[in-house]
This record gives C-alpha cells, sequence and structure tokens, in this order.
C-alpha cells in the first residue's frame, strides 16, 4: 500500500485540538493558565467557522472546556499529558484510492526533555485514528507532526537537528530516515534544512521544528519566516535557510519561489530574544487562522502577505499565551484531510 500525505491547503475533512489541562506546560499561575484555556479555545472557535472541529479533552478538564468552546466543536474525551495535537496527534494520509491513514509517529517529549511526559501523549495518535476511521500507521521514527511540512507532491521540509536528534534517534541516518518518510507519507523529495530558530532550542523547545520557519502556500512556493533586524539571532539563522531553498528543487523538479514573512517588530521578552513568527498558522477550508502579537501593523502586514499567498480569509489570533509555551497555532491543531475514496 502506497500512503501520500495531502499538502495542508488541500480540501480537509476536520481539525483536531487537544484542550489544556493543568500540568507543566499551563503553569500554576490561574490568570495564565485561563488566558491559556481561552487563547486555545479561541482558535477552535475561529476554525469551527470554517469546517468541522474535533476537541480531545482530557476528563479533568471538560467543564474548564465546555465554558469556552463553540456548541458547534465536538468534544472526546481522552487522558492527556501536554496538548499540541500537531505532534502527538497522527500526521493523516491518504492511499491510493484516497481512503484515510493516520501515520503514528513515535513520541518522546520532544526528544525525552526532563520536563516533559508522554506516557497518556503516546497514545493519542492511535485514539484519533480510530475515531477518524482512518487505517492506523504505526512507525517506529521518533517524530512529530511539527517537524514536516509538504507540498501534496512529494516534496517534504525538515530540519537535520529533529529527525536526527540523537535523543530521539540516536542511530539513525538521513537516509533511514528519508525510508521512512517514504514508506509513510510518500515523501520523494527532502528538503533538509539547518536548523530551526534560536529560542526552539531552549529547555522548552523542540529544537528546530520546520513549522516555526517555513511553510508550503502551493507546489513550488515557500512561505519563509523573516527576521530582518541583525540583533536578533535569528538574522543569520533565517539566511542559513533561504540559501538552502534558494538551491533546492521539489519532486517536479521546479525551483522555489520564496515568500518572505517578516517577523513582528519586538525582538525580546522577559525571558531573552523571542520566536515569534507568522510562519506558524493553520490553513482551513477557504481561511488561514494566523497568529498575532498584538502589534496592529505586523499583524496587518502578515494577515496580507498570507492571504495572497493562499488566495484566503485570513483570521488573526492573538498567539502569545501560546508562543510563551514552546509553540504557536500550527503547533496546536492537525488537519484531517478529506477523503477521496468510493
Amino acid at each position: 500500500m502506497t500512503w501520500t500525505m495531502p499538502a495542508e491547503f488541500a480540501r480537509q475533512e476536520r481539525i483536531w485540538m487537544a484542550f489544556p489541562r493543568v500540568g507543566n506546560t499551563l503553569g500554576d499561575d490561574a490568570a495564565s493558565a485561563d488566558e491559556a484555556r481561552d487563547t486555545w479555545a479561541a482558535v477552535a472557535n475561529a476554525a469551527v467557522a470554517f469546517e468541522p472541529v474535533t476537541m480531545v479533552v482530557d476528563p479533568s478538564a471538560v467543564a474548564e472546556a465546555r465554558t469556552r468552546l463553540s456548541s458547534e466543536i465536538d468534544i472526546v474525551q481522552a487522558p492527556l499529558d501536554d496538548y499540541w495535537m500537531r505532534d502527538i496527534g497522527p500526521t493523516f494520509v491518504l492511499d491510493e484510492q484516497g481512503a484515510l491513514g493516520a501515520v503514528d509517529w513515535t513520541f518522546n517529549g520532544w526528544g525525552a526533555n526532563a520536563w516533559a511526559t508522554w506516557e497518556r501523549d503516546d497514545r493519542i495518535a492511535s485514539a484519533v485514528a480510530g475515531l477518524a476511521r482512518a487505517t492506523h500507521v504505526p512507525s517506529p521514527l521518533v517524530n512529530e507532526g511539527g517537524g514536516i511540512h509538504v507540498d501534496g507532491e512529494g516534496t517534504v521540509l525538515l530540519t537535520e537537528t529533529v529527525q536526527l536528534d540523537p535523543r530521539r534517534n540516536p542511530y539513525t541516518t538521513k537516509q533511514r530516515v528519508e525510508w521512512e518518510l517514504t514508506r509513510t507519507i510518500g515523501a520523494t523529495r527532502f528538503i533538509w534544512l539547518p536548523r530551526g530558530l534560536t529560542r526552539d532550542y531552549e529547555s522548552a523547545g523542540t529544537r528546530g521544528h520546520v513549522d516555526m520557519v517555513a511553510t508550503f502556500a502551493a507546489p513550488g512556493r515557500v512561505i519563509l519566516h523573516w527576521q530582518d533586524d541583525p540583533q536578533h539571532p535569528d538574522y543569520s539563522v533565517v539566511r542559513q535557510v533561504r540559501a538552502v531553498l534558494e538551491g533546492a528543487t521539489d519532486a517536479a523538479g521546479r525551483s522555489l519561489e520564496i515568500i518572505e514573512l517578516p517577523a513582528p517588530d519586538t525582538l525580546q521578552d522577559e525571558d531573552g530574544f523571542v520566536d515569534w513568527n507568522y510562519a506558524n498558522h493553520l490553513v482551513v477550508n477557504g481561511g488561514v487562522i494566523a497568529c498575532g502579537y498584538g502589534e496592529p501593523d505586523a499583524d496587518a502586514r502578515a494577515a496580507a502577505i498570507l492571504g495572497e499567498a493562499y488566495g484566503r480569509e485570513v483570521v488573526t489570533i492573538d498567539a502569545r499565551p501560546i508562543l510563551q509555551r514552546g509553540g504557536g497555532i500550527h503547533c496546536i491543531t492537525q488537519q484531517q484531510p478529506a477523503s477521496t475514496a468510493r
């Protein structure tokens, strides 16, 4: 059987998310915790205006979820450690007949981070696969959905510091990773980026998820996070990434059109240089749910670029409570493509 991962701009059946529960990521401050719950809910409530949304909720958080989520959102219960559905949930694929499959990557808390627990989260992909009535496709590769982006035609973007991370896959090689991605998502062209954003290598980070840096807006068209202030360490990072993209071709042999998506103006917060970016967005049917950072001009500029790149309506949600916890809107969501099976 051959599996292929559709691009995120392809037609979708629904969006899957997981709702915040009490734990290390949520934090101990009640006001901050409520802010996080409200932000996760805001993303879900925005997405459901475009397509169905299913929220996986830990039994301990059902009451908190019901008070914040639109009645149009489906709630299912399952035990959770954390709530980054992009990484703990399955990567959906289609077979030759268009039937749905769900790749269940091995998950170990983003490389066995000291603060992370993942015994329950490692079961979520299988549970979601069952709920979606998808064929379960287990994989021994330690990987997360935020670590890959595809164009739907065989090209995949990934970073050398995620799949080759010795805390994830200590004995693997590029060739072995490529074999497994060919088997599971149908990849035939691999564009290995050197790294991710600087802050992503701190203790709460993923050590280089590509979805904070670059994504496909269409076959042959890449949106690239762009930092133009030389004071920020990502000034050099994005130029390294751009150099690789400029020298790459996709599975169809095309050179890549690169769309620079400028960073917001804020360079630092109380913890150091920020990883605020607009590349980490969710594409939905007829729309884009974009990260906002409380900067009206920068947020509007990003929305205009995204709207033109995708030809879709853009809804901006203040994502700072998500970024404070180590990710963005793309990280907390997972799309299920529309099955074309008859």
